[in-house]
């Protein structure tokens, strides 16, 4: 099995007709997933060069694939809450942004609106998801290895890092540990679904049987799923890799790469989530190559 993402996914790809949209159908089509339409408003009509036809918004593209069930957001940073409001007024159940640098009060807005209506938003900032061997949304594995980085097992990965959602799925494939679904959740300062809402999939799907998560500083996401794993409302077993150690050494309020990255007062930084999850049962990897070792030791 998987989360999210199979072969019953059933894309929308809103800003298809842009530079990073066509490139981003264009990889997924090439995966496997099955791709039906997209949305560029005032150039409904259109079809790309891949032969996927572009309406001027969701619902015309809706009454022609009333089958959608996942809507990819690939638009200006400044249109992106427009967007999404028309995908989560749908209730398409899965929305993922790529775009990055949405402005905070917007991705709020958005977050409150997918809530209200039961719809999983992953992102902004989402390099993707993909279940390998069976669908993918997004840019992860847009390498021509994608098919030896991301192999199919039973390890579940959630990376706020797009780059490290590859490498440490590499890294698990080379040691013979494939993945279940593959989840960049995004590394802005606020995020729709968070390492809880994702481990809590994992949590359902029989064939996940440990979960790998990997985060930056700041924030308090993981100690909301540290309190879930001392609950025992996720009883899987959690790796955890936590980068930016050296940071404890730097002044407070220090913005460090993503927006997310915030070290404030003790809150967010290295050492109090590597706590938090420590206490809660978690293995802690020091570096991503001690990943595959202790997940043997489970």
């Amino acid at each position: 099995m998987s989360i999210l993402v199979d072969e019953n996914t059933k894309v929308l790809v809103q800003g298809i007709t842009g530079k990073e949209g066509s490139r981003a159908a264009r990889e997924m089509i090439a995966y496997g997933t099955k791709v039906l339409a997209g949305v560029t408003p005032g150039k409904g009509g259109q079809t790309t060069e891949d032969g996927i036809p572009v309406f001027n918004s969701v619902k015309e593209a809706l009454e022609r694939f009333p089958e959608v069930n996942t809507a990819l957001i690939v638009v200006p940073s400044q249109f992106v809450l427009a967007a999404a409001t028309e995908s989560i007024e749908a209730e398409i159940p899965l929305i993922d942004i790529l775009t990055e640098k949405v402005a905070v009060a917007a991705v709020a807005k958005m977050i409150a609106a997918a809530k209200a209506r039961r719809v999983t938003l992953v992102g902004p900032s989402s390099v993707g998801i993909i279940s390998p061997g069976k669908a993918k949304i997004g840019s992860i594995g847009s390498s021509e290895m994608v098919h030896a980085i991301f192999t199919p097992g039973s390890v579940g990965v959630i990376s706020k890092s797009g780059g490290m959602t590859a490498e440490i799925s590499r890294i698990l494939s080379e040691a013979n540990l494939g993945q279940s679904t593959v989840v960049g959740i995004g590394g802005d300062l606020l995020i729709g679904a968070d390492f809880f809402d994702i481990a809590r999939l994992f949590e359902k799907d029989d064939d996940t049987k440990v979960i790998v998560i990997f985060r930056e500083v700041g924030g308090t996401y993981e100690e909301r799923l540290a309190e879930a794993m001392e609950s025992g409302t996720i009883t899987k077993p959690v790796v955890a890799l936590i980068a930016g150690q050296f940071s404890e050494k730097l002044p407070q309020d220090t913005v460090l790469g993503h927006a997310g990255a915030i070290v404030s007062k003790g809150r967010g930084s290295a050492a109090s989530k590597i706590a938090a999850l420590k206490k809660a049962g978690a293995l802690i990897a020091n570096t991503p190559e001690d990943i595959p070792q202790l997940i043997r030791k489970l």
